[in-house]
């Protein structure tokens, strides 16, 4: 049998200041969701989630400033999260969607929480995926070391921006390199070398001025004032063994949202969607059909992926 063929279209938009945003649309179906990247991401961590969606929803993916296919605006200072959500409503427009589900991961956490709360009507609802509602450098790894040592990184980066970016380019593109993320970072036994390959061939090109001024930018941010009024279905879904964003600040974020779910993914790291993919994708579709009244989006996953829902943890 054919297969069906599945809408797509992509574009650039313009903004006021000059940056060109890329975006694109996978899929048909009402309410559309809407996809948001973690920081140096240009969409690797969607990799499996996204068909999936599209065979129900309309999705929107796109990139930030700086990111992916996506241009820098004429004053570099505006990089950081306020712009991010004011691009996002661009986005939309440009795309159609009056409202949303808002996917986020990592740093599209923060995104995801930061829109509602300026944008509220515009939000159906929210899953947030490995991510912090605020403060990354506070917390990553359960340390302060990487807060403390910030600032010192940003000064070089700023000072020497050409430098900087040929010593980073030059070690993100090691086999070396990514063996270690993967050994140090991630589930050696669950994630594929290919699937997390394009996040350091992205990261190896993209500007390391905007990278350092968008993770400040994350640090300053917190949403956690908000948490309490997001008025939407919510669902957080964690890695629990996660280092970049630990399982504590998922459990805390799921239980100041309202009515919030709350999934742990066994043996799951920061790339939880990579690791476990059918996992995430049923326990997305339940929340989806059952939250939010939408159609079943894994009607094809085989049964054993069904099965593994079991082994998630629901709190």
């Amino acid at each position: 049998m054919k297969a069906e063929a599945v809408y797509f279209h992509q574009d650039y938009l313009h903004v006021p200041d000059g940056a060109e945003l890329y975006y694109q649309v996978t899929g048909d179906g009402e309410p559309g969701v809407v996809l948001c990247d973690g920081l140096g991401c240009d969409g690797f961590a969607w990799k499996y989630l996204a068909p999936s969606l599209s065979r129900h929803h309309r999705v929107l993916r796109w990139h930030y400033r700086g990111h992916g296919r996506s241009g820098i605006p004429e004053d570099r200072e505006r990089i950081g999260m306020l712009y991010t959500c004011d691009d996002l409503q661009r986005v939309m427009d440009a795309a159609g969607m009056e409202r949303a589900v808002l996917f986020g991961h990592s740093m599209g956490v923060q995104v995801a929480l930061e829109f509602h709360r300026r944008y509220a009507s515009r939000v159906q609802g929210l899953v947030l995926l490995c991510g912090s509602y605020g403060n990354p450098l506070d917390t990553f790894h359960d340390s302060t070391v990487l807060k403390k040592m910030f600032p010192t990184l940003r000064r070089v980066v700023e000072r020497f921006p050409e430098q900087s970016a040929r010593l980073i380019h030059a070690a993100l593109r090691t086999e070396l390199t990514v063996q270690l993320a993967i050994t140090l970072e991630m589930n050696r036994e669950r994630i594929a070398r290919n699937d997390l390959a394009p996040y350091f061939e992205h990261l190896a090109r993209m500007d390391p001025v905007v990278f350092v001024r968008t993770l400040d930018s994350l640090s300053e941010h917190s949403a956690w004032d908000h948490l309490l009024h997001v008025d939407v279905p919510s669902l957080v879904v964690a890695g629990e063994r996660d280092k970049f964003t630990p399982v504590w600040l998922s459990r805390k974020m799921a239980s100041r949202i309202p009515d919030a779910e709350l999934v742990l993914i066994p043996e799951g790291t920061h790339t939880a969607p990579l690791e476990a993919p059918g996992l995430v994708e049923v326990r997305v579709e339940r929340f989806l059909r059952e939250r939010l009244g939408m159609p079943s989006t894994a009607s094809s996953l085989d049964g054993g992926a069904r099965n593994s829902t079991r082994a998630a943890s629901r709190e």
